[in-house]
């Protein structure tokens, strides 16, 4: 039981601070790093739901900071209050984002649109990463994780604006793993499929099961759902020391979707196999 208690804390004394954790994939992260021992930061804009996250988590091991992710200033915030109140930043999670309205014909798309969707998903990442590097550096560890997406290696899985956004994070993430490797500091990415999140259910305009149901017909492994919990757990696996030699990497977790052109149609078993 011992042995048990200790292999489930992996992130045992650590820090973390995660964007975008008041529902989602960061506000299931935010609670499985929790479990596993770490001390969480929720920066977001949502106050209520980033205060409700805290409670369930426990007042003791999380506190809520009101971040927007695009205000330089808020972010360095963040990471202040995450140092000054907890001695250390060992973890960031650049997860905040969004996706335009779902638009498929590029003359139909604003250029605020776009714009907005490049300033949280793309310069929020870099002023995240920005200020975690800030007190990384110095101590001379950390590890750096943010939110891709399928649509950071495929055309035609998302928006324009979401698509262009994704790539960039993915050559961010690249990058930074560069710089920041003689400092032993880890940059990682996660490049999930379509999942019930509040983003997903908004570009799709399909909620809980019936969101589900349809990106279960176009994936590529069948029998199994994607679920936050899914994306939770292997940002825990890359943040973990069980990954400490993992860095620059994106990690798709998509069931194969991303490798496949379905158009072949070269391995399709008769109905009755």
């Amino acid at each position: 039981m011992i042995f048990f208690t200790l292999c489930t804390c992996r992130l045992e004394g650590k820090v973390a601070l995660i964007t975008g954790a008041a529902s989602g994939i960061g506000e299931c992260t935010a609670k499985l790093f929790a479990e596993h021992g770490s001390k969480i930061v929720i920066a977001d804009i949502q106050e209520q739901l980033g205060q409700a996250v805290c409670e369930a988590i426990g007042s003791s091991n999380a506190i809520y900071v009101h971040c927007d992710v695009t205000n330089e200033e808020d972010v360095k915030n963040a990471v202040d209050v995450a140092v000054a109140t907890y001695g250390k930043l060992d973890i960031m999670f650049c997860n905040a984002g969004i996706a335009d309205p779902n638009k498929p014909r590029i003359v139909d798309n604003e250029k605020a649109d776009f714009e907005r969707v490049l300033s949280i998903n793309v310069t929020g990442v870099f002023l995240s990463m920005k200020h975690a590097a800030r007190v990384m550096v110095p101590a001379k560890s950390g590890s750096i994780i943010s939110t891709a997406s399928l649509a950071s290696n495929i055309g035609g899985a998302a928006s324009h604006a979401y698509c262009c956004a994704k790539h960039a994070v993915a050559g961010l993430t690249k990058n930074l793993a560069v710089e920041l490797g003689q400092f032993g500091i880890r940059v990682n990415c996660l490049s999930p499929y379509a999942m019930v999140t509040p983003l997903a259910t908004s570009f799709v305009e399909l909620e809980g099961e019936a969101l589900e149901n349809v990106m279960n017909s176009r994936a590529n492994l069948k029998g199994v759902t994607l679920k936050t919990n899914d994306v939770a757990k292997a940002a825990l696996f890359l943040v973990s020391d069980e990954a400490k030699y993992i860095s620059g990497q994106n990690l798709f977790i998509d069931g194969g979707l991303s490798i496949v052109n379905p158009s072949f149609n070269m391995f399709n078993y008769p109905e009755n196999a």
